[in-house]
């Protein structure tokens, strides 16, 4: 469990589609709707993943151009294939990122935080890329308290093994609560910083409609039952079937919390580099 990171495999555009996109994208639209921005501007959009921010976007604010970047080259290709308009999708890291200084007026990053080495870094190239005046914005699933799936997954998962506290994103990610978000937009040199949740439904057909996601190796979960011997994978899946509550008609139906963070880059003045 020492290199907690192996488990992190972000790659597979379809098995992440049914693991995450499906709760993504409504996180999307609220987020979008949410900002302060008007329409025929400038995007940048860091660690796009599967193209699920860039596509409300494009859909929503009448975008002049949206440069979207991911450093998975698998989920870069799905993007490319599903997500309609102005969007150019390249594949680059978002510590290191590709763009002109002061080139944008709102970049965004969606679900990606938290998975980087330093978060701090990233903020900081997001505000070097932003104009003055320009709006950063992003979000991060609230893993600690508010993902009510994968919370009940991994209390049922540490039950059954303690070692399984270490991968626990809830622990993993501290980026996934309030004050810390704020405190990288603050430390970035940004203004107006404000925060608050988004929460959405997870309404799952059955139990084995959120189960079988889990088989899919897409993350740091699933990576985690991919490792685990069958027969306690089978303990897994029971004692998580009976860790989550049941409709009459058998669907299971939880709710997902995001945290957004947003500010602007004062005007006049260079963001950190």
């Amino acid at each position: 469990m020492k290199d907690r990171r192996r488990f992190d495999v972000w790659a597979a555009g379809p098995a992440y589609e049914r693991y995450m996109g499906r709760w993504s994208r409504p996180v999307a639209e609220e987020f979008v709707a949410g900002l302060d921005c008007a329409d025929a501007l400038r995007w940048l959009d860091v660690g796009c993943g599967t193209g699920a921010l860039s596509a409300v976007v494009a859909a929503r604010r009448r975008p002049r151009r949206i440069v979207a970047c991911d450093r998975s080259r698998e989920f870069v290709g799905s993007a490319r294939a599903t997500v309609p308009g102005p969007v150019h999708f390249v594949v680059a890291d978002a510590l290191s990122l590709p763009v002109r200084g002061a080139a944008y007026d709102v970049v965004v990053s969606g679900l990606t935080l938290n998975f980087l080495p330093t978060p701090a870094r990233a903020v900081a190239e997001m505000v070097r890329a932003l104009r003055p005046g320009g709006l950063a914005a992003a979000y991060v699933w609230d893993y600690a308290e508010g993902m009510q799936f994968l919370r009940r997954f991994w209390d049922t998962a540490v039950a059954l093994d303690p070692a399984a506290v270490a991968l626990d994103e809830g622990r993993r990610f501290p980026v996934c609560r309030p004050e810390p978000l704020r405190a990288l937009w603050t430390g970035a040199g940004l203004v107006d910083v404000s925060v608050a949740p988004v929460e959405v439904p997870t309404v799952f057909a059955d139990f084995t409609d959120l189960w079988q996601p889990f088989l899919a190796g897409q993350g740091p979960a699933p990576g985690y039952v991919a490792a685990l011997a069958p027969a306690d994978r089978d303990r897994l899946r029971d004692g998580l079937r009976a860790a989550v509550p049941s409709s009459p008609d058998g669907s299971v139906r939880l709710t997902a919390r995001a945290w957004t963070v947003s500010g602007r880059k004062a005007d006049g003045r260079e963001g950190p580099t």
